[in-house]
């Protein structure tokens, strides 16, 4: 996981910027927000137009030398002459390749640059290197720093690991100036998308969204059996959506749910990882989703709205699940929802929050309606800066307005040293045309089975997911393994996101399970125990991406009616599913923890699998024999559970 995770789950706040510090990375934040707005709406202010590398090269200088500021090498004592030094460096290297952007692009500086570009490349991947460093951790930089040198050794690596070489002082040209590596895709994606998003999801939280989705959860589904935890669901969805962070998610959500939830009945570990499995869904939930969809709406070439669209399905199957599993237990344990008046009420919650409603209404109709994605986190925040003036409730200080583009600035440099790090992992795979050789490896080392190669791909991306952040993951498998699952026939976008999940899951599997071991510290409870309770409550989160990979109607790539009745099936068999992992049917009763019951919840199980699982696939079954092996494996377990109710309601009622 990335180091602003690890700090925020050992409680570790950000220093306070001395007034220096701050307020360069204001003013620089004001700057590069302005300069991305200037460049997506056009305006040409001035006269004024960027060549797409002059205007990434600007960012990222500005973001790079921030890094330095806002991650020094002492937190307590603030930046130093150690982190002046690298980021004055930092401006001054991007700030040389923005102003030679037009000369490096006419005369091909990527594959012949001067003697004076070839060493300021050099200053600068370096300091991109220290950047990853710093922003995502010792691990992060190990594998960005062993595959962008990769290249200088190729030519003597055993196939087939084996490709095209070139010295150092040829490769740090071509990592900082070709548009292949470092300021590629990933930054590509960045300066169109995500500047945008992130400050709206800033900007939202900041002036109470985040208040006003929780209370909404709670008018919702906070007096239904297990209310509070069904509450973490919804509030816990809603700020992931925005946030795109897990652990922020579950140290801010989670401070109130968690104790609520326990005070309801819910045991300790158990508190701990509905809010750790809700949280971890969260920035997998449209419209606003993390930064990673973004990246990967560039990679694709598609519109943002489609990748948004597409992640609705798979995240209503998460979410779903971890309702009906929740639901069941409760039930279950005859656990009751919140008391009367611990619920604000739906009229008093939409009185106060409509504002946000109309953000929202806002931002979906200029992405779906008008299909203009890149403009629309600017309009939703424009509308929420003024609503935000006239009501007095949440309206800035000139001091609370600085904090928060200060936040807005620490996420952005953070999220740019990643970004810019990880484009050498891309730029190395170009360089060697390694990709197409370990695409054929995969392919051919899966030989005619799809689910092989898929679960090797699960395996890689947990693995990789464990010691990347989430962003830095899917890119390296999207060059990685995803050409490999789409030349096995797979549906390009259906593998881009089981990429995406994969890389997630490592938020609530041991042995890392870092947004587990945060929710639990919050509730007190075993952190090794409660992340095998969440990967329980999150199992769907494992079987969803191989139900969508290979069956593309579960990301709307389907015709309409085919989509429909593919959710049908698959709802179908997620509640199977979820009651099965419980051991109790919502509405019906129990199935027993004997062996009988056992036996009882693996034949719902199985029977959920057959429901969700596409047709004419590995098993040679088509989709209506595959249905009707899973209600043949359901009826009797349905039976059973019914027959259990029945009995117990009487005594209930006695």
């Amino acid at each position: 996981m990335d180091e602003a995770d690890r700090r925020e789950l050992e409680g570790a706040a950000p220093a306070p910027l001395p007034p220096l510090a701050r307020a360069i990375v204001i003013a620089g934040t004001v700057a590069s927000v302005a300069l991305a707005a200037h460049q997506l709406f056009n305006w040409q202010a001035f006269g004024i137009v960027l060549i797409e590398g002059r205007y990434l090269y600007i960012l990222g200088a500005i973001f790079l030398m921030m890094t330095f500021l806002v991650f020094p090498v002492s937190r307590e004592k603030g930046p130093g002459l150690l982190d002046w030094i690298p980021a004055v460096l930092a401006a001054l290297a991007g700030g040389y390749f923005a102003w030679t952007a037009d000369q490096s692009l006419e005369q091909g500086w990527e594959y012949a640059a001067p003697e004076e570009a070839a060493w300021v490349s050099i200053v600068l991947y370096v300091l991109i290197l220290e950047g990853t460093r710093r922003a995502g951790g010792l691990v992060l930089f190990l594998i960005v720093a062993a595959f962008s040198l990769y290249p200088t050794v190729a030519d003597i690596m055993p196939d087939p690991l084996s490709g095209f070489a070139s010295p150092f002082m040829a490769l740090a040209p071509y990592h900082m100036i070709s548009s292949e590596s470092s300021f590629g895709i990933p930054m590509k994606a960045f300066g169109s998308l995500v500047i945008g998003f992130i400050v709206f999801g800033a900007v939202l939280q900041q002036t109470g969204g985040g208040r006003f989705f929780n209370d909404l959860a709670l008018a919702l589904v906070g007096g239904f059996r297990g209310g509070a935890a069904k509450v973490a669901i919804f509030a816990s969805g809603f700020m992931g959506s925005m946030s795109g962070s897990v652990i922020s998610n579950v140290l801010t959500t989670g401070a109130v749910s968690i104790p609520a939830m326990k005070r309801t009945g819910f045991s300790a570990r158990y508190a701990a990882a509905t809010e750790a499995c809700a949280s971890t869904g969260g920035v997998l939930m449209p419209p606003v989703m993390g930064a990673t969809a973004f990246v990967m709406a560039s990679f694709l070439s598609r519109p943002y709205v489609d990748i948004a669209l597409a992640a609705a399905i798979p995240s209503l199957l998460f979410y779903f699940g971890l309702f009906m599993q929740i639901d069941a237990y409760a039930a279950r344990r005859g656990l009751k929802g919140l008391e009367p008046g611990e619920a604000p009420t739906l009229r008093a919650t939409f009185a106060e929050g409509w504002p946000f409603i109309a953000v929202f209404a806002v931002l979906i109709f200029f992405m779906v309606a008008l299909r203009q994605e890149t403009l629309a986190p600017f309009y939703a925040i424009a509308l929420l800066l003024v609503i935000n003036q006239l009501l007095k409730r949440q309206r800035f200080t000139i001091k609370s307005f600085g904090d928060l583009i200060v936040g807005i600035g620490r996420a952005l440099a953070e999220l740019t040293a990643v970004l810019l790090g990880v484009g050498l992992i891309v730029g190395a795979f170009s360089a060697t045309g390694l990709a197409g050789t370990l695409v054929n490896e995969l392919v051919f080392m899966a030989g005619d089975s799809t689910l092989a190669l898929l679960a090797m791909g699960a395996v890689t991306a947990f693995i990789f997911g464990m010691g990347m952040t989430v962003t830095a993951c899917y890119i390296f498998l999207a060059v990685v393994l995803a050409p490999a699952l789409v030349q096995a026939g797979l549906n390009e976008l259906a593998v881009h996101l089981f990429i995406l999940y994969w890389g997630m899951v490592s938020y609530i599997t041991p042995p890392v399970a870092l947004g587990a071991f945060a929710a639990a510290t919050m509730a007190g409870a075993g952190p090794m125990r409660t992340g095998f309770e969440a990967m329980k409550l999150g199992g769907v989160i494992y079987l969803a991406p191989f139900f969508f990979v290979l069956n593309p109607a579960l990301v709307g790539e389907a015709p309409a009616w085919e989509v429909a009745l593919t959710l049908t099936t698959a709802l179908t068999g997620v509640i199977f599913i979820a009651s099965a992992l419980q051991g109790h049917v919502s509405l019906l009763g129990d199935l027993g923890s004997d062996l009988k019951g056992m036996a009882l919840r693996t034949m719902l199980f199985f029977a959920g699998l057959a429901l969700a699982m596409p047709g004419d696939g590995e098993l040679g079954l088509d989709r209506w024999a595959l249905n009707g092996v899973g209600v043949a494996l359901a009826i009797l377990p349905l039976i059973v559970a019914r027959a259990t109710g029945s009995r117990a309601r009487p005594r209930a009622a006695a």
